[in-house]
């Protein structure tokens, strides 16, 4: 074996327009002419392990079309690990083949010729890419050449073999190379007329799993989908500051595409640190496809994602890039879902950043307005009484628009963790996640698949198959997901299944879920794809998956009869528009009637009442101070009341008015059957000062729980979950009560009046199964049946209580119209005047206990405490 030629060292300069490679690397190589032994031809093609087939450049081609193959006895290629061989027809018949490994640390390339009559004499010539095929990487320094010209050792008269070796650190990148004979001067390349073309230093890769994956050896693996674009660039980042990639590769679409799947795989020891794809040009020329090569997109599946240099003046550059590592291991030891029945949840809506973010939080600022922070206030949650967390959305998201508005799907966003990045966010999360089970709370996790931010996110891989490009209007534009196609569907399955076993999520809630049912041209499907697959999914069926129809596009939900195949629940919109209306004087009785049982009207085919998700107010519109204190025309659509005056106000009567709506509204909330859902913030009086957008809420304000109206809230709620749970008898039901369990009243015992608008009482009483079953001597802590009664009129009432089994009384438990800290009590005396003054706007509830004859009957003292004012100004 000769060598032609020195080895040459070479630094690579740019690739005519097409890309750049800045790197001071300087690539060796040695080429050698090999005399070639025999080969022999037998049988048909197999086509190994670590082998991939190419004939060249032509998609029918891809098909072997010759029954034999020859094999190699070549010391060479025997001697080569994780070989890769590529077989390529020529334009003038024949064959090249080409087997590429790695030897003492080098890449090896052995190119044989065979079944061509060229002659005595061919010349190899040849050149290295790797962001354009018409595009190649200078090879001397000293000169502007793109290729150089080897002679190939001829061993008969058609059989012609090179070797050629490159030093591992200088690769990947492509060997193209056509052939020459020196008798006739015709430039040979394969049978598509195209030049013959090789990976060098990394291989075609698998199209599963996608996104960055890797193997046993350390090699990674890369897999994105693009089914229009006609090609795909993998740019590999050595800085995330620099504003040009270090390297890209032009994956070909014969090696590196599987359907519509591009894919390749690097050994594990370079030194990038990110990655992203850009993809160029489209297949079907489809006006809905507009690939710009020079944009730099974020992979879907990234699992870690960093920031990208800010200071993006031309606008190709992605706000985040693919980080290149394993995902952070975690010690999830000990770690055990609480698993709570649904039923049994009592529900709180949280925004990371605005929940610590505030300095009355006095928490570090390291931890502040992130999931370390929330930890930290663990007490509070345990002080309300709240089993269950849901995180508004975590997704990385547009800033501009909020986080109803995500760019990505398989991480967090990096400002909800420590100041040291993606990682530090994971680990964060992790640990919040892991703290919050050991203390009982499961994490629940608020998820948007239907629309992402305006740019920045999926657009321009492969629009036509990620978004719904038929919407013409202007509130589902362009961003708004395809999300019944199926690698839409495959993204989302895959999203949910990822934050279950590396973030051990309780359940999702998924908004907008309206559009979930949606076809590609906007029709509402009878049994959308992504909805089933979602209730039968093995592992997200384990999970607690709800709708929520809220459009954050135009903040209205979207009435649709959600398919729930009697796994999905709901959050009931409903709910909040009837009792909004009932206690703001409108509205009927058998609205009110119907929201307190379980919503039958929803959930009768199949469910039941704890696949209701109740909630008063949530994260946009008025917050519950503001839901009683304004209702200009600007809120109408809030179903509000102002109690009398518009705003803020000193007068007592209006004051307290407001007071007695706001406990109002919390007791029916946990007095319904269905799952209470609290919003951040209601419980210490935060105001949006009338405004309804998301924008307007501010952080938690820690110190106004330390307030009048702050101490009773939370105390009330506290109070609240607490009967609940121990009623759950009554008011934890996974099914609906019986008729047997239920009787409904007017003030005097009569009937109520349905469908009388201008009626606004109704009282019910709720029953033990066997009333009075349990020998009265045996306890004074029997509990028995459950009297509750509403009014929302301006003027009182006088309420006939129904009859209880001899021994027992009825003790009252809450009335709302009474002052602080009388209006809710587990100790209070029994009742024994008839009939019971219940006063305007007020609600009521009352136990039947065993009556103690030697309770003391000496009253309980009430303070008053009144504030200036509940309204924050």
């Amino acid at each position: 074996m000769a060598t032609l030629s020195p080895v040459l060292a070479i630094t690579p300069l740019c690739f005519c327009n097409c890309g750049s490679l800045e790197s001071s690397k300087s690539i060796h190589y040695v080429c050698k002419a090999k005399k070639a032994r025999p080969t022999s031809w037998f049988g048909r093609m197999d086509v190994g392990k670590d082998s991939r087939l190419l004939f060249a450049r032509s998609r029918l081609a891809a098909q072997p079309t010759e029954q034999m193959m020859f094999t190699s006895s070549n010391s060479l290629v025997d001697q080569l690990k994780k070989v890769s061989t590529y077989l390529f027809r020529t334009e003038i018949g024949g064959h090249v083949k080409i087997s590429v490994g790695k030897i003492n640390g080098k890449y090896a390339v052995f190119i044989e010729v065979s079944s061509l009559e060229l002659g005595a004499s061919v010349m190899l010539i040849w050149g290295i890419f790797t962001s354009d095929s018409s595009c190649f990487m200078p090879l001397d320094p000293s000169s502007d050449a793109r290729t150089i010209e080897t002679p190939l050792r001829q061993n008969s008269s058609a059989t012609y073999a090179i070797e050629l070796e490159f030093e591992a650190k200088q690769t990947p990148f492509y060997l193209s190379f056509l052939l020459k004979p020196t008798s006739s001067g015709v430039e040979i390349r394969d049978h598509n007329k195209s030049n013959f073309c090789v990976p060098i230093g990394f291989y075609p890769g698998y199209p599963a799993p996608l996104g960055l994956s890797f193997s046993t050896d350390g090699s990674m693996n890369f897999a994105f989908f693009s089914r229009n674009a006609a090609g795909c660039v993998l740019c590999l980042y050595d800085d995330s500051n620099s504003g040009k990639p270090a390297l890209e590769l032009d994956l070909d679409p014969y090696v590196n595409r599987s359907g519509d799947i591009w894919h390749a795989s690097l050994e594990g020891a370079w030194t990038f640190l990110s990655y992203g794809y850009r993809c160029k040009g489209s297949a079907l020329q489809s006006d809905a496809d507009k690939f710009d090569a020079g944009l730099v997109i974020l992979d879907p599946y990234s699992k870690i994602i960093v920031d990208s240099i800010t200071d993006n003046v031309s606008g190709l550059l992605p706000k985040y890039l693919g980080r290149l590592c394993t995902e952070p291991v975690f010690d999830w030891n000990d770690d055990v879902p609480p698993n709570l029945a649904m039923e049994k949840l009592v529900v709180y809506r949280v925004n990371v950043m605005r929940f610590t973010k505030d300095n009355s939080s006095q928490i570090s600022s390291d931890a502040a307005g992130t999931f370390a922070g929330l930890i930290e206030k663990l007490s509070h949650f345990k002080n309300l009484g709240v089993n269950a967390i849901l995180l508004e959305s975590i997704f990385p998201f547009d800033e501009q628009k909020g986080p109803y508005f995500p760019c990505h799907f398989f991480s967090p966003s990096i400002i909800y963790g420590p100041s040291s990045g993606s990682v530090a966010a994971i680990s964060s999360m992790k640990e919040m996640v892991k703290k919050l089970h050991a203390n009982g709370i499961e994490v629940l996790l608020e998820v948007v698949f239907t629309h992402t931010a305006g740019a920045g996110a999926l657009q321009g891989i492969d629009d036509s198959s990620y978004y719904r490009t038929s919407i013409t209007t202007d509130l589902e534009s362009q961003n708004a997901l395809n999300c019944n196609y199926p690698i839409v569907q495959r993204m989302i399955l895959d999203s949910l299944q990822h934050w279950v076993t590396e973030f051990h999520i309780d359940g999702f809630c998924f908004i907008n879920a309206s559009s979930l049912l949606r076809s590609f041209g906007g029709e509402y499907l009878s049994r959308p794809p992504v909805v089933e697959a979602i209730a039968f999914d093995p592992l997200l069926s384990k999970t607690k998956i709800i709708a929520d129809c809220w459009d954050p596009n135009d903040l209205e939900p979207k009435e649709a009869a959600f398919p729930h195949w009697k796994k999905w629940a709901e959050m009931n919109t409903k709910f909040c528009y009837d009792i909004r209306n009932f206690l703001r004087g409108e509205g009927l009785l058998s609205d009110l009637a119907t929201r307190l049982c379980g919503s039958g009207d929803i959930f009768s085919s199949g469910r039941g009442p704890a696949f209701s998700f109740n909630f008063i107010t949530r994260n946009f519109g008025l917050p519950l101070v503001d839901l009683v204190s304004f209702s200009g025309d600007e809120v109408a659509s809030e179903l509000s009341w102002n109690c009398g005056e518009e705003g803020p106000t000193n007068k007592t009567i209006i004051l307290e008015r407001r007071l007695k709506q706001i406990r109002n509204y919390l007791f029916i909330l946990f007095v319904s059957l269905g799952v209470p859902v609290l919003n951040m913030g209601d419980e210490c009086g935060q105001s949006s000062g009338g405004s309804t957008s998301y924008g307007s809420q501010k952080p938690f304000d820690w110190d106004a729980l330390s307030t009048g109206f702050g101490i009773q809230t939370t105390q009330f709620i506290s109070f609240l979950s607490s009967l609940k749970t121990r009623r759950g008898d009554l008011l934890q039901k996974r099914d609906f009560l019986k008729e047997e369990n239920i009787d409904w009243h007017g003030s005097d015992q009569t009937p109520p009046r349905w469908e009388d608008p201008s009626c606004k009482f109704l009282a019910m009483t709720l029953k033990v199964d066997q009333p009075g079953s349990r020998l009265i001597s045996e306890s004074s802590h029997v509990e028995g049946d459950i009297f509750i009664a509403f009014n929302a009129a301006g003027h009182s009432e006088s309420v006939t209580l129904p009859e209880v089994p001899e021994g027992m009384a009825w003790h009252r438990l809450v009335d709302t119209a009474l002052p602080f800290p009388g209006f809710f009590s587990n100790d209070s005396e029994p009742i024994i005047l008839q009939p019971y003054e219940m006063k305007s706007h007020s609600c009521i509830l009352l136990e039947a206990n065993v009556h103690d004859v030697s309770f003391s009957s000496t009253g309980i003292h009430l303070q008053i405490q009144k504030q200036n004012s509940i309204v924050v100004d």
